[in-house]
This record gives C-alpha cells, structure tokens and sequence, in this order.
C-alpha cells in the first residue's frame, strides 16, 4: 500500500508498504477513505520529537471501511463494510481512565509506556502515527490502517452525511470543542482564542455552541483570521497590534472570562522574548515555545479559565506563575478524550448546526502529500486545511 513516511525533519515520502495485518483478535482493518494532515503532525515535521524514526507512517486523523474484522470483536454492531470515524487517541476500554472517559489516558494502549513516564511522569494513551513516544503505533496517511481495540474504538457514521463532514470526528472537532467545555463558559461570557489554525476555528464555533456571547479571535495569518471572522469572532492581529492591551479595552477592563491557547509549543513570538525562546529551543535548554501560553494568562480576567488544547511535549521557561495564582485561575488541558464526543458531536452535524467541512481548503491525493506538507506548514496557496485521499489517482 501507499503510505506517507517520516525521513527526517523537514521530509516525508509517499512509500509503498506491507500491508498492515490482524495482530491481537481486537484488532480491525480499516481501507482510508479519508485523511487529513494535523497541525500536530507539524511538530513531527519540524524534528521536535526525538522518537521519530525514518520510515514511521504518520497521521491521526482518518476515516474510511471496515475490510476485516479480529475474531475477538465483542462490538456486535460493527461489521465488515461498515463506514467509520477512528478517533486518533487509542484506548482499550477497561481500564481505570476508560472507565471514567478520560479516553485520551489509557494505561494500556501504549506499549511504550516506560519511554513516556522518563519526562512525564505517567504515559498518555497511544495515539496513531505520533512517535515512538506515544506507542510507535502505523498512522492513517495510508491507504489502509490497522486499528487496536477496535471494539472500542471505531465508530459507525451515518451514510448520509460526507467524509468532508466527518472526517474531523477523530480529532480537531473534538479537541477543539472540549477546549470551550473546559472553559466553564456561561451565558454572556467572552472567550479569547490565540491560534486560528483548524483547533481553533473549532474552539470558536463551539465556543459559540455552548453559550458564548463574545468569541475575540486572535492570529497573525489574514485568511486564517477572515475565517474566524466568517465564523462570527472578533479578530485581532497579533502582528500589529498589543493583545493584551487590545483584549482590556473590549471588555472594559476586566480581561476574556476563559482563554484558549489553540498554538501550543511552536508558537511565534516577537521581540526579545520571542528571540529568546528561539535560542532556547535551538540549543534544547527549552523544548517548547510558550510565549502564546504566557500571554493568555496574563490577559485572562481573576478567577478565568486557561484552557489549553495546543500540544506541548515538555518544558517552557518564564510562565507568569504569580499572574496564575494572585488571579486565581484555573488551567484545564490534556489529549482530547475523542470517544466522549462522537455521538454529540455527530448529532450537532446532523442537525445542521455545524458543517466541520467548512475548514477544508484543499483535498489532495496521498502521492501530493509532501507538496501538502510543505504548503501547509509555510501557510502557502491559502492553505488551512488539507484532506488526502489514499486512494486517488495523482
């Protein structure tokens, strides 16, 4: 089969594969329909994860159909040739944090799990095609995908509705709307959102969804920011303007009821401190860039919410602790739990109250992948969103 590979920082390659094969009796086979390129899998692109090796195929957000099935599925509802979302955080079902939801936490999904506890302490779920790191699991930029526990973890989707409009089930849609959840928001809240990147275009319209008077949307990319707009936000570019001056001003003083830091550790930041975690980073004294972070919590109003769905994988310098507890706030963050959120967030597309296909501003076949990388990560051609399609002729 095709798949898209990691080479090396700054290259990927569309390969052809083995086919993946049933490992344990849970284990599915899934033909891709549909894949999409994360901003997440930017961080893989750029080398900021040492447990990549050549050859690794990437992706964590795709769809398509069920091709065989391990005799050991328990879930008499799925069936060969049913159509199904596969949510990007793999998690077995049983275990402690499945059975609190908390899907993204799994203890047994990731078979890696000593290589994570090193630098966090305690290991995530596994999640598709993102490291070694996370369980070295095959991702979904492929024409086929082998998926563990797919008794739990794969999802039937209605035939009427369009991979355009399902295919963000298995991440962003999600990971955006549990980013509003966590913010606690109540009827005439303001909301601001740093990062109008495909997370946070969701984080905007669920923001929205779940009471929000005022959605203040902030990034530096024009069609990025019209989107926002086009989603009913006010916008701010951060390029020209002091946010944190600007986000006083329109709420009278008090600061945005909750933040969103939809960036994360790749974030641009301008001036000395910008070039000082630039230098920090190149040298590996700071993993991250958190100037996007720093910001949020210092305009978040006393007693707010900092709510992060933008990926961080280990240490930032110079966080604004004293602004975090004299204010009082609260941070919520995490993988998303992807399971929780399907049937609520299917139900909200086929009422029409949101169309996820919005987002997409180009669909590609998988042979155009590295081309697709590479406009997408220099923000080229408009590009905000691209969808490949495994089995498309170039």
């Amino acid at each position: 089969m095709k798949a898209v590979c990691w080479q090396g920082t700054n290259k990927v390659e569309v390969e052809t594969v083995p086919d993946p094969k049933i490992l344990n009796p849970r284990d599915a086979i899934v033909k891709i329909t549909s894949t999409a390129i994360c901003g997440s899998d930017l961080h893989l692109y750029d080398g900021y994860n040492p447990t990549m090796k050549p050859g690794d195929i990437l992706g964590h957000e795709f769809m398509g159909e069920i091709v065989e099935l391990g005799r050991g599925i328990q879930n008499k509802h799925l069936q060969i040739g049913d159509r199904v979302v596969v949510p990007f955080t793999i998690a077995c079902g049983g275990c402690f944090f499945c059975q609190k939801q908390l899907w993204s936490l799994c203890d047994n999904s990731n078979p890696n799990s000593w290589m994570a506890e090193i630098p966090l302490g305690h290991s995530p779920s596994g999640l598709f095609g993102y490291s070694h790191l996370t369980g070295g699991y095959a991702g979904g930029q492929a024409q086929y995908a082998r998926v563990p526990f797919a008794d739990v973890g794969l999802f039937k989707v209605p035939n009427e509705l369009t991979d355009e409009q399902l295919l963000f089930l298995t991440d962003i849609f999600p990971t955006g709307y549990m980013a509003a959840e966590n913010c606690n928001i109540e009827p005439g809240d303001t909301v601001a959102v740093w990062g109008c990147g495909p997370v946070g275009q969701f984080a905007i319209r669920s923001a929205y969804l779940l009471g929000a008077e005022r959605v203040i949307a902030i990034d530096l990319v024009a069609e990025r920011l019209q989107m926002a707009k086009d989603g009913g936000a006010e916008v701010l570019n951060i390029a020209e303007i002091e946010v944190g001056e600007a986000l006083r001003e329109m709420t009278g003083g008090r600061g945005p009821d909750s933040v969103i830091d939809a960036v994360g550790m790749e974030a641009h930041g301008f001036g000395l401190e910008g070039f000082y975690d630039q230098v920090k980073q190149a040298v590996r004294l700071e993993t991250d860039r958190p100037s996007v972070l720093r910001q949020a919590i210092v305009a978040c109003r006393k007693g707010g919410t900092v709510s992060v769905p933008g990926v961080y994988t280990g240490l930032v310098d110079k966080i604004p602790m004293g602004a975090f507890m004299n204010k009082g706030l609260t941070m919520k963050t995490g993988q998303t739990h992807v399971h929780r959120y399907l049937r609520p967030l299917t139900e909200l597309i086929q009422k029409g109250e949101i169309d996820p296909s919005f987002l997409i501003t180009h669909e590609l076949p998988i042979d155009r992948a590295p081309h697709a990388y590479e406009i997408f990560k220099h923000k080229q051609d408009n590009c905000i969103k691209v969808v490949l399609k495994p089995h498309q002729v170039a």
